[in-house]
């Protein structure tokens, strides 16, 4: 279970409960300039560590190859009034290294694939590449 988070504390429980739970967070990545870059993706959270899928080639992925530290912002309320922010540091993987991720990721976000006219196989075809976080802090 995650270092960062104690689950005796109410609140982390919370934000443990959020990230397993929650469809969408914002991936906040720093340009090389330094000005901030964020997008919303889907992402599965293990336990561990947070798993996001990626088209190989846009920004968010030269960002992390310059900069591997990495904010989440959770928060699929409607009225924004439970955020969760968590720092950590992002590793970029090949997808052979997530086989046992994969199956999680599907069952979370199958029907969310179909909504967008992909086929589980053309997701992985044109999200191909997998980022890990390891979180470090949550607020």
């Amino acid at each position: 279970m995650a270092s960062f988070l104690d689950l005796t504390k109410e609140r982390d429980a919370h934000i443990e409960e959020r990230m397993r739970n929650d469809h969408m967070t914002w991936l906040i990545t720093t340009r090389p300039d330094g000005r901030p870059h964020a997008v919303a993706v889907w992402f599965l959270w293990d336990g561990d560590t947070i798993l996001i899928f990626s088209r190989p080639n846009n920004q968010k992925i030269r960002n992390i190859q310059a900069n591997p530290n990495v904010l989440l912002a959770i928060d699929d309320t409607r009225q924004g009034d439970d955020p969760i922010t968590i720092e950590g540091t992002a590793t970029l993987l090949a997808i052979g290294d997530v086989d046992t991720s994969l199956a999680a990721y599907l069952e979370k976000y199958g029907e969310g694939i179909k909504e967008i006219g992909l086929t589980p196989e053309q997701m992985a075809a044109q999200y191909s590449q997998a980022i890990k976080i390891q979180p470090t802090r949550a607020m």
